[in-house]
């Protein structure tokens, strides 16, 4: 074999291989998403959506509370913890040096790392123990730790992607520090900020174990703030726990909402991705 037939063949197995990688990554998502696809596709129907749980026993019924549920907590969720993101992500790619960064920076890796069932256990402590009760505000709570760090990471690290010499120039045009921030930096970039959300978003959406720990679940809608709330996983979780095959039916028909839910959410900020993209390439082909 000559050394030219070498370099393709080594070319050739490198495709190969890269192809074969990407085929083992997509293949456990492709499973899972077919599988609860065929268990769940099947059992939707108009009262999944728009009915609330028969009692023990009885066939039919829907998750309406719990679906309704979910988005409570994470609007919660997201009005405590995106904020403070945005602000942590913004300070870090800003002002990030010296000892208060590093040490904040820290902080959110090592956050970001704790299992969900831990953060449950923080929020029961912090907030169902001294109120004596599970209440959506404790989930809600539980679900922003788990929001916090991703949202904050995320800011940073996309914000950092922007050159010096457009923060520079801002300044040399007589701009204060905070309105080349906001007006240029964030503003420049709201796409990708809101990609990095949506995805924090979506992991917390699908947490099971913070919410035993806090909202705990109910079977009626509830929109207080200091009670117990229903929740898709948790509700997922408990039916498919149960002797019932109609609460198991509802269970992979949960399962496969909360997937759509979730896959929608990722596909929703990639698109957003690349509508940013298409407008900075429409704005510089006009200049």
């Amino acid at each position: 074999m000559t050394y030219l037939h070498w370099r393709k063949f080594k070319n050739i197995a490198f495709h190969a291989s890269l192809y074969l990688a990407a085929i083992i990554v997509l293949l456990p998502l492709f499973l899972i998403v077919s599988y609860v696809f065929k268990m769940g596709a099947s059992s939707l129907n108009l009262d999944f959506f728009l009915a609330f749980p028969k009692p023990v026993g009885e066939v039919g019924g829907g998750m309406r509370h719990a679906i309704t549920g979910t988005l409570y907590l994470v609007a919660i969720a997201s009005i405590i913890s995106i904020p403070t993101g945005l602000l942590c992500g913004i300070y870090l790619s800003e002002f990030g040096k010296g000892k208060v960064a590093n040490l904040l920076k820290f902080s959110i890796d090592m956050l970001t790392g704790v299992p969900s069932i831990i953060i449950g256990i923080f929020a029961y402590i912090l907030i169902v123990v001294p109120l004596k009760g599970f209440s959506a505000m404790a989930g809600g709570v539980a679900l922003s730790i788990i929001i916090l760090p991703i949202v904050c990471r995320s800011t940073e690290e996309i914000l950092k992607l922007i050159p010096q010499h457009i923060r520079e120039a801002g300044l040399a045009l007589g701009l204060p520090r905070w309105r080349v921030i906001l007006n240029i930096v964030v503003k420049g970039n709201l796409s990708s900020l809101i990609t990095g959300v949506m995805l924090a978003i979506s992991r917390a959406a699908g947490e099971t174990a913070p919410l035993l720990f806090t909202s705990f679940g109910n079977m009626y809608l509830s929109y207080r703030i200091d009670e117990p709330m229903a929740s898709l996983p948790v509700q997922i979780y408990n039916y498919a726990i149960s002797p019932f095959d109609d609460w198991r039916r509802q269970a992979w028909a949960g399962a496969f909402v909360l997937i759509t839910i979730v896959l929608g959410i990722n596909l929703l900020s990639r698109l957003l991705v690349k509508i940013g993209g298409l407008r900075h390439l429409i704005r510089r082909g006009i200049k």
